[in-house]
C-alpha cells in the first residue's frame, strides 16, 4: 500500500483533487491519500489533516500577515509525509504555498506531481526556475502551456481541463425555474462573487448596488452562488437589502442555475471557465487591494485577466478590473448584454470554439495515470 500526500489549497482545486483521487483508486485501490483539502476529498477516503480554509487567503499582504501559520502548515505537512513514508505528493494549484512545499518535499526525497500550472505565461515567469528544481512532473490543463514548459526543459503533460468532467446539468432551464419558483419570462442573472472571504468583502458591495441599478431598468431575477468556503452570514450581511435575492449553496444546483441564466456576473477565476463551458454569456470582474494592484500590474505580461480571454487570445468577454469595477459600469454592461441577442450569440459561438479546443473529459483519469507512472518509476 502506497501513502500519497495531496494538497489542495482552494475550492476548485479541492474538487479536482477529489476527481483525481477517485480515478487513481480505480487503478490502485489499496493506496491511501492524506493531506490538506476539503469535504469532497474526505468523501474519497482521504485523511484530511488540515482544511482548505487554512489557506483561504489571497494577495501578497494577506499572505505576509499569515506567514507564521503558513510556515507551520508547511513544516507539518513535510513532517507528516516523512512519517508516513509518502511515495509521492500531488500538489494542486495554490503556487504561493505549494511551490514552497515542493521545495521542502524534494529536499526530503519525495517526488512531486504538480497539477494545474501557475500562470507563468501571465506573470512571475521566474517560477519556472522553481518548478524545474522542485517538481518532477507538471500536469497542464491548457494546450498552449505545453510549448512554454517544453522550452523551459520541464517535464510536463497536457491532460485536459478537469472542469469538463464535472459539468453535469440535471435540470433544463424551465425545470430549474419551476423548482425555485422563478418567473419563466424575466431575465435571470446569476452572481458568482468568489470563493474567498476577502473576495466577498471586496466584490459584494458593488454587486449589491449593481442589482439595484439593474432593477431600476428591467425586471429581472437574481441568484447568488455561495462557495462552501464562504460563511453564509457574510453573504447575507452584504445583501441584506436584497431580500428577493436567491442564495444557493454551490452544492445546490449550481450548474443548473448557471445554465438557466441569461447572463452571469462572475469574479475572475474558475467561474469564468465554468460559464464558458456552459456557454452562458458573462461579465468578468475582480478587485484586490490598491497597493497590491499598483505594484503587481507592473509584473503582469498579459492584457486580459479572464482566463477565457487569455485562452481565446482576444477580448471575448468584458472585464471590469479594479477601478473599472463599479456599480454603474457593471450594471451598464449587464443591461447592454441583456439587450443584445447578437452579442450573446457571438459570445456563445466563441465559447463553443474554446470548448472544442480543450478536448474531452478524461483529465482526472490522465492525471491518475501520471501519478501511477511517477510512483512506479521510483
Amino acid at each position: 500500500m502506497n501513502s500519497i500526500l495531496i494538497v489542495a489549497g482552494e475550492n476548485s482545486g479541492e474538487k479536482y483533487g477529489a476527481d483525481l483521487i477517485r480515478a487513481y483508486l480505480e487503478l490502485c485501490p489499496g493506496d491511501r491519500f492524506f493531506g490538506l483539502g476539503g469535504p469532497e476529498m474526505a468523501a474519497c477516503g482521504t485523511d484530511i489533516l488540515y482544511s482548505l480554509e487554512e489557506l483561504n487567503i489571497i494577495g501578497i499582504f494577506e499572505a505576509l500577515r499569515s506567514w507564521r501559520r503558513v510556515r507551520r502548515l508547511l513544516v507539518s505537512l513535510r513532517n507528516e509525509a516523512l512519517r508516513r513514508k509518502a511515495r509521492a505528493a500531488v500538489l494542486i494549484d495554490s503556487p504561493d504555498f505549494n511551490l514552497r512545499l515542493a521545495r521542502m518535499l524534494r529536499s526530503a526525497g519525495i517526488p512531486v506531481l504538480y497539477y494545474i500550472s501557475p500562470t507563468v505565461w501571465a506573470w512571475r515567469a521566474g517560477r519556472l526556475n522553481q518548478i524545474r528544481r522542485y517538481v518532477n512532473r507538471m500536469l497542464l490543463i491548457f494546450p498552449f502551456e505545453k510549448e512554454i514548459y517544453d522550452k523551459a526543459g520541464i517535464p510536463a503533460i497536457y491532460v485536459g481541463h478537469p472542469l469538463l468532467s464535472r459539468l453535469k446539468v440535471k435540470l433544463s432551464p424551465s425545470e430549474f425555474r419551476s423548482k425555485y419558483n422563478l418567473p419563466p419570462e424575466t431575465p435571470l442573472i446569476t452572481l458568482l462573487p468568489g470563493s474567498r472571504p476577502m473576495e466577498i468583502s471586496r466584490h459584494s458591495p458593488i454587486l449589491s448596488k449593481s442589482i439595484d441599478l439593474i432593477k431600476n431598468k428591467v425586471k429581472a431575477s437574481f441568484i447568488l452562488i455561495r462557495a462552501r468556503t464562504v460563511d453564509k452570514k457574510l453573504i447575507e450581511r452584504f445583501f441584506d437589502r436584497q431580500p428577493e435575492l436567491l442564495i444557493l449553496d454551490e452544492t445546490e444546483d449550481k450548474y443548473e442555475a448557471m445554465a438557466a441564466s441569461d447572463i452571469i456576473l462572475a469574479a475572475c477565476g474558475t467561474a469564468n471557465m465554468e460559464a464558458c463551458l456552459l456557454e452562458v454569456p458573462f461579465i468578468a470582474f475582480y478587485r484586490i487591494s490598491p497597493l497590491v494592484y499598483f505594484f503587481g500590474r507592473k509584473l503582469v505580461r498579459v492584457k486580459n485577466y479572464s482566463i477565457v480571454n487569455l485562452l481565446a487570445g482576444k477580448r471575448v468577454v468584458t472585464e471590469l478590473i479594479q477601478e473599472k469595477f463599479t456599480p454603474e459600469n457593471l450594471a451598464g454592461e449587464a443591461l447592454s448584454l441583456l439587450s443584445s441577442p447578437a452579442k450573446r450569440e457571438a459570445m456563445k459561438k466563441e465559447f463553443q470554439r474554446l470548448r472544442e479546443l480543450l478536448g474531452d473529459d478524461r483529465a482526472p483519469f490522465r492525471a491518475a495515470i501520471e501519478l501511477k507512472n511517477l510512483i512506479d518509476q521510483i
